[in-house]
């Protein structure tokens, strides 16, 4: 009986696409490694982003696979995933301890995009990765409140302040330095300088991943700091609404025009199902998210419901995803978290660290 060899199984293994890259395991260079023993295979596979959620199916897409060559028996399959530091804008260097930023913007208030931030930043906790998440709203910080967690922060060497602690995530937010209703009548500069040495003089700890929840808007701060802010990538919420699609629009141009990439486009409040009797209705419009994605030539990461429980959560300081991690909202915002680190996973990495470029010359 013929044993299957290295080649056919990774020409088996080609047939499988990641739903969340778009690319087949080979190609996208998933597949670190082939062991042949007779008929029996290990395969060693490596995501770039967090999907533990996903391991399993994953690893039965494998075994499936492999199940189409009668000469493959024992199938061993080991998935792991290895998350590096991406590119930023050009003239800034990354942050220390910190691999990749990710800012979350809307073009206007309103449309979910704090909730949206601080669920995304739990999946991602719950799919495997070290996170934190930044505050940068300074006149309506929600995150202190969103989390559960108040009070001012501690400073081991009174030169940084540790980050607050938060069902798995390091969190900071100016929140947690002013009473919650105190206005801040700052102007642009202020705003911006205090959200740096937020940012800056914070300890982060080894995270893989710091969520920025950006004001909304579209303005001379917000400009300012994806210039100042070195960002690996961005993600814009919106509802189905036109207006609030056109607002969303601007968000994105804003990031094109500082050179960051925009890895998609998540559609809040897409329907709307009654608690009561169960009717669905898409209060906002349908597919405008959709519209906008293809429009732009950049993905739909997904779409979430408007529903009472995911305001209900965020208002008690549990998020859904903490709140509830075996439902099926916290399931959508799992699946648009891998999405998410998936598409940037494809970008190029971070050349901050580099060797010297040697030069021959004939002299």
């Amino acid at each position: 009986m013929t044993e299957p060899t290295q080649q056919r199984v990774r020409e088996l293994l080609a047939n499988i696409i990641d739903p969340h890259t778009g690319q087949d395991l080979v190609a996208g260079g998933a597949v670190k490694g082939v062991g042949v023993d007779g008929d029996k295979v290990a395969i060693e596979i490596v995501l770039a982003y967090p999907a533990s959620g996903w391991y399993d199916t994953l690893a039965q897409l494998v075994r499936d696979a492999l199940a189409a060559d009668a000469t493959i028996g024992n199938v061993s399959v080991s998935i792991s995933s290895r998350i590096t530091a991406h590119k930023v804008q050009k003239d800034l260097n990354p942050l220390p301890k910190v691999k990749n930023i990710i800012a979350v913007a809307s073009g206007k208030g309103g449309v979910g995009k704090s909730t949206t931030a601080v669920n995304l930043a739990l999946a991602l906790v719950a799919e495997g990765a070290s996170v934190g998440v930044l505050d940068a709203d300074i006149y309506g910080p929600s995150i202190p409140r969103m989390l559960g967690v108040s009070g001012k922060p501690d400073s081991k060497d009174g030169q940084h302040i540790e980050p607050k602690l938060a069902h798995g995530l390091q969190a900071m937010s100016i929140g947690f330095l002013i009473e919650e209703d105190t206005p801040m009548i700052w102007r642009g500069p202020m705003v911006t300088q205090a959200l740096t040495q937020l940012l800056n003089e914070t300890n982060w700890v080894d995270l893989d991943y710091l969520i920025i929840d950006l004001p909304p808007g579209t303005g001379d701060i917000q400009l300012t700091l994806c210039q100042r802010v070195p960002v690996s990538g961005a993600l814009i919420v919106t509802t189905p609404q036109d207006i609030a699609l056109l607002d969303a629009r601007k968000g994105l141009k804003m990031f094109e025009k500082v050179e960051v990439p925009v890895l998609g486009i998540v559609e809040n409040m897409a329907i709307h199902i009654c608690s009561q009797c169960g009717h669905a209705e898409h209060i906002f419009g349908a597919g405008g998210g959709g519209r906008m994605a293809e429009e732009y030539e950049v993905p739909l990461l997904g779409s979430l419901p408007l529903d009472i429980h995911i305001r209900e959560q965020a208002d008690g300081g549990t998020p859904t995803v903490a709140a509830d991690p075996d439902g099926a909202i916290a399931a959508s915002y799992r699946l648009i978290a891998r999405k998410t680190a998936a598409q940037l996973s494809l970008r190029a990495r971070s050349k901050s660290i580099q060797f010297p470029k040697i030069v021959i010359q004939n002299t």
